[in-house]
């Protein structure tokens, strides 16, 4: 969709559209309170100092606030072992006053990133990465998703881009954004996590130029999570084509001397070009918050009807 007159992609105002959801998550948290349960509550680690680590979880823990949900922030140095940060998530999977946990990542090198994500209880995991609720993903089963995708997933459906049996390219095979979003892309929306039914090509580090400007410029939907400023650019885009660009790098300005955001998209090329597109920042990134948010009364009320459930058994 292109507006009149211009030939000009429709930028995806993704706060705009994080906002109107964090705005139903309000009046769902109220509804929820109302019914008699008590706040949910989300449990974020964080290890080491790292800058960037430090501004995602501040906007997580203020778009809690703004919604209802009661939120903490565990902050640990980095030299915090392996083995005590494995304790503190089962204390935390164990205390049945928490709903939702999770570990800022990258976690310190010395860590294993994977068994940090598969030690968070996976009723609790509303970063979707533990290996249960992977597997529910892959096989289109009701599950908590991981967020970014989970982001874009919406993104789509709230834009009303049409996926079912479209070109879709997605650029990055991540275990925590690429893969899954291949795999949120390609599924058969008539199961339970609804996914989008679409025709999906992942190109990653290894795909030769030429070949993933082949494939790019063959999609409808091309979402990119890559972290390679620059890699899509104008002549890769099929006209009309819907831009998610899920990468984000901090970069010198060479004119001003100045850092800043950018994406992997050559945005003011390419929307001459595409249908529409998301800016860096402010296009996938709320949307991430957003699914968290999501995720996190997901869980709550998951817990409390497991708790009616085996109330329920116990007569």
């Amino acid at each position: 969709m292109r507006f009149k007159g211009s030939n000009m992609a429709q930028i995806i105002d993704g706060k705009a559209i994080a906002a109107q959801i964090r705005g139903e998550l309000r009046d769902e948290v109220k509804e929820f309170t109302a019914a008699g349960n008590r706040t949910p509550h989300l449990t974020a680690i964080l290890v080491g100092e790292d800058p960037a680590s430090q501004t995602y979880i501040r906007m997580k823990m203020d778009a809690a606030k703004e919604i209802g949900i009661s939120s903490e922030t565990k902050r640990l140095p980095k030299h915090t072992t392996e083995e005590e940060l494995l304790n503190i998530i089962e204390q935390l999977n164990n205390d049945s006053t928490i709903d939702g946990i999770l570990v800022q990542l990258p976690v310190p090198e010395h860590m294993n990133e994977r068994k940090i994500c598969n030690a968070v209880h996976y009723e609790k995991d509303v970063d979707g990465f533990n290996e249960r609720n992977v597997g529910r993903m892959c096989l289109d089963m009701k599950t908590l998703m991981p967020a970014t995708p989970y982001g874009v997933k919406v993104l789509l459906e709230r834009l009303c881009i049409e996926t079912f049996g479209k070109n879709a390219v997605v650029v990055g095979r991540s275990k925590n954004v690429g893969l899954p979003l291949a795999i949120l892309l390609h599924g058969d929306g008539r199961h339970e996590s609804k996914p989008m039914d679409a025709n999906v090509t992942i190109c990653h580090r290894f795909t030769p130029p030429k070949e993933l400007a082949k494939h790019c410029r063959n999609a409808d939907i091309i979402v990119t999570a890559t972290g390679v400023p620059g890699l899509i650019k104008k002549d890769m885009i099929k006209p009309g084509a819907c831009v998610i660009d899920v990468g984000i790098t901090r970069i010198t300005d060479e004119k001003t001397g100045k850092t800043k955001l950018v994406g992997d998209v050559d945005f003011d090329e390419v929307r001459q070009v595409a249908g529409h597109i998301t800016p860096v920042p402010g296009g996938v990134g709320p949307m991430t918050v957003a699914m968290l948010m999501r995720n996190t009364i997901e869980a709550a009320k998951n817990l409390i009807s497991k708790n009616i459930k085996c109330n329920g058994n116990s007569h």
